[in-house]
């Protein structure tokens, strides 16, 4: 039985782990954190905090959330919702949490990897090296807090002030008669700052630029899923290879697509009355595809036109104690500030040589299909696919993970893995201006991933069942029957190809897309 680690027991991690165990491996899931979850784990949950997407969106394919959930469940019941996950599998037994990994190292003979771990907290406690044939990285893109290195930020501490990022933030309380700056103007930002009114002396956002934010319900009345979380949603946004209908509606059909989002963009700056705020960004709707779908945190604008609130549109150039000076010339008093300004996404426990084939000089990560370092045997990644489905991109990545390790995905040569690499970093860094979380943000083409993914390992829906997606929103159980079919397939079929262990059966010819 082939021994697999998997680091991190988050969304990724656990459903990895779920699939494999149930293929048979001998799996052990390793987390710094006390408990599952990940970003949801209550060491790292801000005030506010709840899903983005509505549950039925955010579900494993198999494991609905309980019925009594809301629909945009709040941090802590996702964090119950995967602990119940790994209860309801079996994953649990094979924890090892509150333990960090200082240290992965490849065998000589690429047949493996050791894990040099420690408990957490115990700095006493002697290393343990332990054996895998295989190793998981899926300790997420959300790992490490990105706080920017202000001028001055020492004497701001030093006078009493705090700098923190929002994962930092988990104290209501900490906030309260306090002059409260939140940076950023993405969801976690809004939602901290959203949070803090009413308990804060006043809450300010400083944003650098405004970006279009999106109602839960478009209009007051369609949920937003249905526009954004549909195939139809997707194909308004152009692919790295336009195909089909996707061609039609980015050349002859392109008055439709345009009209489709000028009427939602409409329809958005109404209902928020952001031209009555002064908050209507410069850009258009589309821009979006750049990041991320970023809801409105329930009654933030509502708070910003009755002044409970300020946004402003600025940056921080320094600090100085109780005091922010900002890069317009204006200043701002301050006591807390929350930094809702990103990740860094970083494998430290990798040595340096294998760093150098997962990583390149920009520190974007170079996977094949999101996964695969290219010409490092044994090591796969998961979750590295920053996506409007979290759970189903994870899912449908641990299929192809268990399928490669079986050796049933016939891969083409190392050229043609780092062409693939090379052309989509390429068009990620063009259509987000750099901003693609080194190599790992797929939004908002979700479902163009994963159908990557399951084209690979002869895997699909149903045409029903995709042609309904076009017209609404994904249902993550729309995908349950996948899992089992490949279990079904593994168990039926014993036969190892070996074709992913050896590249010189395949040809080179294979396209890179």
């Amino acid at each position: 039985m082939e021994r697999v680690a998997i680091i991190g027991a988050g969304i990724s991690g656990l459903c990895t782990a779920k699939l494999l165990m149930t293929l048979g491996y001998d799996v052990e899931v390793f987390d710094k954190e006390a408990e599952v979850g990940g970003v949801w784990a209550a060491s790292r949950r801000y005030p506010g905090l709840a899903t983005q997407n509505p549950k039925d969106t955010y579900a494993f394919s198999d494991f609905p959330m309980p019925a009594d959930y809301p629909e945009w469940p709040s941090g802590s019941q996702m964090q119950a919702y995967l602990r119940a996950y790994a209860d309801h599998f079996g994953v649990t037994r094979a924890l090892s949490l509150s333990t960090g990994v200082l240290r992965a190292e490849p065998k000589a003979d690429g047949s493996g990897w050791t894990l040099v771990t420690q408990p957490v907290g115990q700095p006493d406690a002697a290393p343990a090296a332990r054996a895998f044939d295989w190793l998981i990285v899926c300790n997420g893109i959300f790992s490490i807090p990105s706080v920017p290195d202000y001028p001055g930020i020492d004497a701001f501490r030093a006078a009493g002030g705090a700098v923190l990022h929002t994962s930092e933030f988990t104290r209501l309380e900490d906030a309260r008669g306090k002059r409260v700056v939140v940076i950023g103007y993405g969801k976690s930002s809004c939602d901290v700052a959203n949070a803090t009114v009413g308990v804060s002396a006043h809450t300010t956002v400083l944003a650098r630029h405004l970006i279009w934010k999106i109602p839960k319900r478009i209009g007051d009345a369609v949920n937003f899923k249905h526009l954004f979380l549909t195939r139809m949603g997707e194909a308004l946004f152009p692919y790295i290879e336009l195909r089909g209908v996707e061609r039609f509606l980015h050349g002859p059909g392109r008055f439709l697509r345009n009209g489709m989002l000028a009427l939602v963009q409409g329809i958005i700056s109404r209902q928020l009355r952001l031209g009555r705020i002064g908050l209507e960004p410069k850009t258009p709707l589309e821009t979006i595809a750049k990041s991320t779908v970023s809801l409105v945190s329930d009654g933030f604008y509502q708070k910003i036109e009755d002044g409970r609130m300020t946004l402003m549109e600025d940056e921080i150039a320094a600090l100085e104690p109780g005091r922010i000076l900002m890069k317009r010339g204006e200043s701002l008093p301050a006591d807390i500030i929350v930094c809702g300004t990103g990740w860094r996404q970083r494998a430290d426990f990798l040595p340096d040589a294998v760093l150098a084939k997962v990583t390149d000089r920009e520190g974007n990560f170079r996977l094949y299909r999101s996964t695969l370092p290219v010409g490092v045997p044994r090591l796969l990644f998961n979750g590295y696919n920053s996506s409007f489905f979290s759970q189903l991109s994870a899912e449908v990545g641990s299929f192809w993970i268990a399928e490669h390790m079986a050796g049933r995905i016939a891969l083409p040569d190392e050229s043609v893995q780092n062409r693939w690499i090379d052309r989509r970093l390429g068009w990620m860094d063009r259509r987000t201006g750099g901003k693609h979380c080194k190599g790992t943000n797929i939004v908002p083409f979700s479902l163009h991933h994963i159908d990557e993914i399951l084209r690979d390992i002869d895997l699909s829906l149903p045409a029903s069942t995709r042609l309904i997606q076009w017209l609404r929103a994904v249902d993550a159980r729309q995908f349950a029957p996948l899992p089992e079919k490949l279990i079904a397939r593994r168990r039926g079929d014993k036969r190892d190809l070996g074709l992913s262990r050896h590249p010189e059966l395949v040809s080179g010819s294979i396209s890179p897309d």
